[in-house]
């Protein structure tokens, strides 16, 4: 509630998040952490927190139930939504190479405002929505793009529950799959083969 959630919200529907009890849930992104830092040390803070996520999606080749998130968080004076996205272009081109092309597109999280959808250039097809044989791409579903991570500048309402003034402070946020970022770097088809325990895929790393 403290990220902008309240009870009657529609992410917290059963068929979005897996309940075990009318007050415990399992998590579905790490942005929990954002309240307890904030309430810990305050601002400025700059934090990364990876962490096990859990959704009711139906799993096929980029979505699974479980998957590992990792979290960053800037809060600070000053903070604006293009310090987010030339952090994270930066940070794309560093990770995949200087080729790869990003995309921002807008979104809607509780817990942001204004918020956003990340997309990266597919390095499966290489952008071109179609393999070299002539197939077409099902990690990318034919679009050339995958996206890859959430963002958005830290709502006031999140930052008064984190402790911390709107009126002279602002932040950014972003949260990415671990197991697409992998996918992604080392050409890897299918999520589920993460969690397969296939000794003949794990062996290759």
């Amino acid at each position: 509630e403290a990220l902008n959630l309240p009870p009657d919200h529609p992410a917290r529907d059963m068929q979005d998040t897996f309940f075990v009890s009318d007050e415990v849930l399992l998590r579905t992104h790490t942005s929990p952490v954002q309240i307890h830092a904030m309430k810990k040390r305050g601002a400025p803070l700059y934090i990364i927190c990876p962490g096990k996520c859990y959704r009711h999606d139906n799993p096929d080749s980029s979505h699974a139930t479980m998957f590992h998130q990792v979290e960053g968080l800037a809060v600070d004076t000053d903070i604006t939504f293009a310090d987010l996205k030339g952090t994270l272009d930066f940070f794309a081109r560093k990770f995949f190479g200087e080729k790869i092309r990003t995309n921002f597109f807008p979104s809607f999280f509780p817990f942001t405002e204004p918020s956003g959808d990340v997309a990266i250039s597919c390095t499966i097809c290489d952008g071109q929505a179609v393999l070299p044989d002539g197939q077409p791409c099902r990690v990318c579903k034919q679009s050339g793009w995958l996206e890859v991570m959430g963002c958005g500048m830290v709502h006031p309402d999140v930052l008064e529950q984190g402790g911390i003034d709107p009126r002279k402070y602002s932040g950014w946020a972003f949260g990415l799959g671990v197991e697409r970022f992998a996918m992604m770097k080392y050409g890897i088809n299918d999520i589920q083969l993460f969690t397969q325990c296939d000794v003949r895929f794990l062996e290759q790393f």
